[in-house]
């Protein structure tokens, strides 16, 4: 996917990785960049019209919690603005193993809704031109960690989901695939709760690993932004990018 010229929306793009992510994204000159975060960073958005003048950088507040409804009237008016737009990047996400019910809501419920909620801009049966999804998950959506088996079981979900959203490309005419980040120097593992405290030192004996930077992840995740695979699997992970390629177990033959 070339991403000159192209409107893109962002969810959750004011964050580590996201932010990043969005330089590197308004470093290639698409038309629009659309982000959609719960709180707005002036700051931030306006380093982002720096970098690149002819790119168009706009907020609107968003929680992806709120009802498929809700997300509707959003996009009305961002698709009444913009006329169209080629790419939604879902990545809304936060590790408490203690916020059980908001875990499942922002990681996975939220994710689900949003995307839900641009088919009807999108899908092909309804006259729409279609468009790609890229949802932000984890290699924890592979293998868990397992002393937080909450979030690791959302991330595992929006896997599973992006990769149903690609096998019904052919019916809809959206193409979809993941972007799975490995151990990423971000606030947010800093300090994180573990489930029901099975180990209060989790976040610190992550980081005693190789992790890699926000940047790193940033430019692979742009790498395979341009790839656009429909049904990829992408692990960027100590700044790497790999395919994944995921070992099929069963069919339900239909």
């Amino acid at each position: 996917m070339v991403i000159a010229n192209t409107n893109i929306i962002f969810v959750a793009g004011l964050g580590g990785i996201g932010l990043d992510t969005c330089r590197e994204i308004v470093k290639r000159g698409p038309k629009n960049l659309v982000i959609l975060d719960r709180i707005e960073n002036p700051t931030a958005i306006a380093e982002l019209k720096a970098i690149n003048a002819k790119v168009t950088v706009t907020f609107y507040p968003y929680d992806v919690t709120v009802p498929v409804t809700e997300t509707a009237k959003l996009l009305k008016t961002i698709f009444a603005k913009l006329k169209t737009v080629d790419l939604l990047i879902n990545g809304a996400g936060i590790l408490d193993d203690h916020q059980i019910e908001r875990t499942i809501a922002i990681n996975f419920t939220g994710l689900v809704n949003t995307t839900t909620a641009i088919m009807e801009f999108w899908d092909k049966r309804k006259g729409g031109p279609g468009g790609v999804i890229c949802n932000i998950c984890s290699v924890t959506g592979f293998n868990s960690i397992h002393q937080v088996p909450v979030y690791s079981a959302s991330k595992a979900a929006v896997v599973s989901f992006t990769s149903s959203l690609a096998k019904l490309a052919p019916i809809t005419g959206v193409t979809a695939y993941s972007i799975n980040p490995g151990i990423t120097v971000t606030p947010l593992t800093h300090k994180f709760n573990s489930w029901l405290d099975v180990e209060p030192r989790v976040a610190e004996l992550l980081n005693e690993h190789p992790t890699q930077t926000t940047i790193q992840c940033a430019q692979n995740f742009v790498k395979a932004i341009e790839s656009n695979q429909n049904g990829a699997i992408w692990k960027l992970d100590l700044g790497r990018l790999d395919s994944v390629t995921w070992t099929k177990h069963w069919d339900s033959h239909i």
